[in-house]
């Protein structure tokens, strides 16, 4: 637990004694609007299996119907096979932005039903369907399963990682492209990561300065437009030049961070404390029991008897009082907190209190 609130210490001083940050280019603050990634999810089934699969779980003995179906080969209905090697599966994939017809992404493959492993299997040809309900990709291909598992006959087992879930590096064909609209839009609009009504105001300032006023206007604290040419080539080339110019982001709000199933405290510059007195203190009570034995006399007719015997004690930890001078910066603070031996635990009851005196200048997060 030392090393832990050890760590938690070395984490806050390194936020607090941080050189200021440098400018930081556009693209590292946000994105534009509309270049993002799409999700896409696909139902399936994983052949192949060495006895690991589903065996008798209807949905799988439907689902491998349909897929048989689609061959022309329909199986008689008072059939049910024993589907020991096949699995029903969920696919999931990211269909990254300006993706185009023929290229390959990875995709994810897990067990939706008993299966106890996948790996060894392959999957069956399926289509990956986007929000809309429309089929953006195609998948098929051998698993890659980083997990294992092994059961013995008198059940018991081993299980590394996680054998039911895969993946499949280039095992889905983009079959169809997203419009993002970038090149048709009237304007271009540029997103932060963070809200931030200074950033957003300096990043407009920034594309002005570099192209002439009025091209891009703050519409608050999160979005930018900027008025671009039409065609996508010349959009491409403004857009790439925007992303590579320098900011200086505002300074982030002030909070301390902490996380109180680890211990971690996080501080960032941008807190601060008006004056006030603190001492911190603990009160230990102690008991002790023991237990002594008591011999009769000899020959007499006392019997052997067993004496508790209890100790109580009290022990108050003195820790002097110590004075927040007006305006000082966090890392003051927590100099003067080390200074009395207090360890992060006790770090995390002061700034509590702080707060509630109104003398922490800071949003109090705990995670």
């Amino acid at each position: 637990m030392f090393r832990l609130y050890s760590l938690a210490l070395i984490v806050a001083f390194a936020f607090l004694t941080a050189t200021p940050a440098l400018a930081e280019r556009v693209k590292d603050l946000g994105r534009f609007q509309g270049i993002r990634s799409n999700q896409l999810t696909g139902y399936g089934i994983v052949v192949g299996l060495p006895g690991t699969g589903d065996d008798n779980l209807e949905y799988t003995i439907q689902s491998m119907k349909g897929v048989t179906s689609r061959f022309g080969f329909q199986l008689p209905p008072n059939i049910n096979p024993a589907l020991k090697n096949s699995a029903v599966v969920m696919i999931t994939a990211e269909l990254p932005a300006f993706a185009k017809p023929g290229q390959r992404i990875d995709i994810v493959v897990a067990s939706m039903g008993r299966a106890k492993s996948l790996r060894g299997g392959s999957l069956v040809l399926t289509p990956l369907i986007g929000a809309d309900g429309q089929i953006y990709a195609m998948a098929q291909g051998n698993l890659a399963v980083g997990g294992l598992g092994a059961e013995g006959a008198d059940g018991s087992k081993i299980v590394v990682n996680v054998p039911s879930s895969g993946r499949i590096p280039d095992g889905a064909t983009v079959e169809r492209a997203v419009d993002t609209g970038f090149a048709s839009s009237p304007y271009l609009t540029w997103n932060l990561a963070r809200a931030d009504f200074t950033t957003a105001q300096r990043v407009a300032t920034a594309i002005n300065a570099r192209y002439g006023g009025g091209v891009a206007q703050a519409v608050d604290a999160v979005s930018v437009t900027v008025a671009a040419p039409a065609g996508a080539e010349l959009r491409t080339r403004l857009m790439g030049e925007i992303e590579n110019l320098t900011v200086d982001a505002a300074e982030a709000a002030a909070r301390v961070i902490v996380n109180a199933r680890t211990g971690t405290v996080v501080i960032n510059s941008a807190v601060r404390v008006s004056p006030a007195a603190v001492t911190h203190g603990k009160l230990t009570v102690r008991i002790d029991e023991a237990q002594r034995v008591s011999q009769p006399a000899p020959f007499s007719d006392g019997q052997t008897v067993i004496e508790q015997q209890s100790s109580v004690g009290i022990e108050e930890e003195v820790k002097p009082m110590f004075l927040l001078d007006p305006g000082p910066r966090l890392a003051d603070v927590v100099k003067a907190v080390n200074a009395i031996g207090a360890s992060p635990a006790d770090l995390v009851a002061i700034l509590e209190a702080l707060k509630e005196a109104g003398a922490l200048k800071a949003e109090l997060v705990i995670l």
